[in-house]
Formats: C-alpha cells, sequence, structure tokens
C-alpha cells in the first residue's frame, strides 16, 4: 500500500547540484567541494580560466570541473553551470562562491525550505549579522537591495548574496544577456518579472580578508547599464 506521505515525499524530492564559479581559489577549492559532497550534493565547479592549480585539485576532489579557456567572468561561469544543470536534468541548481565565504553547512537550509516553497528562488540574506561585514560592502548591499527591491516589486534585503537556490522552471525560462557580476541582478530582475517568487534564507558569511575580483568602477558601470536597459523594458 502506498501512503499519501510517500507520494509527497516523492513529488518534493529535489535532484540538486551545487554550482561554484571560480578563479584561483585553489587555498579553498579541495575543502569546499568535500563538504559539499560530503552532503551528497553533486558539486560543479566552473573554472574560469584560472592561473593556479583551482581545476586539478577540484577534479581530483570528485568534482565536475567545466573549464574556460580564459577568464570570462562570473556571468558567463554560471550560464555555462546552469546549462550543464539542465541538461543533466537537474530539479535546482544552488550557487555560492568558493572563496570560503559561504558555509556549505547551510546548504541544507536552501534544500528543506525550496521542497515545500512555491517561490522560484531561494536567496541567502546575510544582512540579519552583519558585525563582521565590511562597510563598503554594508552600504552598497543596502541601496542595492533597495533598488533591485524596487525594481522586481518584491522585498529582497541581500539581493548581491551569491548564495543562492534556483529551481529548474526558472532557469528553462532565463534568457540571460550579461556576462560578468551583473548576472546576479539579471537573473533577479529578470525571473521577478516572469513572475517567479524570490524568498530569502538567513544564512551565515565568514570575512577574513578575501580579495574581491570585483572592480568597483567597471563593475559600476556595467550594473548601471544593465539597469537602465531593464528600465527601458
Amino acid at each position: 500500500m502506498v501512503y499519501v506521505s510517500q507520494i509527497l515525499d516523492r513529488k518534493v524530492n529535489m535532484n540538486t547540484c551545487v554550482i561554484v564559479p571560480t578563479y584561483n581559489e585553489s587555498g579553498t577549492i579541495g575543502e569546499l567541494i568535500n563538504e559539499i559532497r560530503s552532503q551528497n550534493f553533486a558539486a560543479i565547479i566552473i573554472d574560469d580560466g584560472s592561473q593556479d592549480n583551482t581545476a586539478e585539485i577540484a577534479q581530483n576532489s570528485g568534482a565536475m570541473v567545466l573549464r574556460n579557456q580564459k577568464n570570462l567572468g562570473k556571468g558567463a561561469s554560471l550560464i555555462k553551470g546552469f546549462g550543464y544543470a539542465l541538461t543533466n536534468n537537474f530539479d535546482a541548481v544552488i550557487t555560492m562562491d568558493g572563496d570560503g565565504q559561504h558555509l556549505p553547512q547551510d546548504l541544507p537550509y536552501f534544500t528543506r525550505l525550496a521542497k515545500y516553497s512555491n517561490s522560484g528562488i531561494l536567496i541567502g540574506n546575510r544582512m540579519l549579522k552583519t558585525k563582521n561585514m565590511p562597510l563598503v560592502r554594508f552600504f552598497t548591499n543596502k541601496f542595492m537591495s533597495w533598488l533591485i527591491s524596487r525594481l522586481t516589486g518584491q522585498k529582497i534585503p541581500d539581493t548581491q548574496c551569491g548564495f543562492r537556490l534556483i529551481k529548474k522552471e526558472v532557469l528553462e525560462k532565463l534568457n540571460l544577456t550579461t556576462s560578468k557580476y551583473e548576472t546576479e541582478s539579471e537573473i533577479l530582475i529578470k525571473s521577478s518579472r516572469l513572475g517567479f517568487k524570490i524568498e530569502s534564507v538567513p544564512i551565515r558569511s565568514i570575512y577574513s580578508g578575501e580579495k574581491s575580483n570585483i572592480k568597483p568602477f567597471i563593475d559600476t558601470l556595467r550594473f548601471i547599464r544593465l539597469i537602465i536597459h531593464e528600465c527601458k523594458l
């Protein structure tokens, strides 16, 4: 006899992979992959033209490694990972950074909520505990989150967080045109316009003085260009 609870469990069981865009992360990537795999997630590493042995360490640690021959940008790496996930019939992807800022122990928060939530995207929220967050990042996040929340018509406390779960039905409909850091904002804006709900998940973050690959002036210009383009649509 098959019980209703068993049917529901089958329905909400999600095959989820973890996508990690990387660039010169040889010091942290091996331990991160071990943690991801220990929780029974497939680890998909996108090596964005690293000049160190990030790709080799990732492969030896048991991850699926997709390589860009040159540095194309975080957005381009995410898009490559999304394509792999769709081709291999994953129900959802979780994206996270490879520099150790995001804790793999928080992965279950996303998958547990996603099983029963009708939201298309679950995004991490670091703004509940900001004691160790650099001031520049804090104020940037506050402003960007206010702006993108206005554009999406949904309150998103931490739009700049790259730790997020995106369901297959969202990925199938997204048509992304950017390739750098602004891609993460483009995902939120376009998903909202497609009618998908965006929900926040409280997470922890580790700030240990890691060097950011963001180029403030150039990446700000790219973001402004994205906003202008989206406001015209």
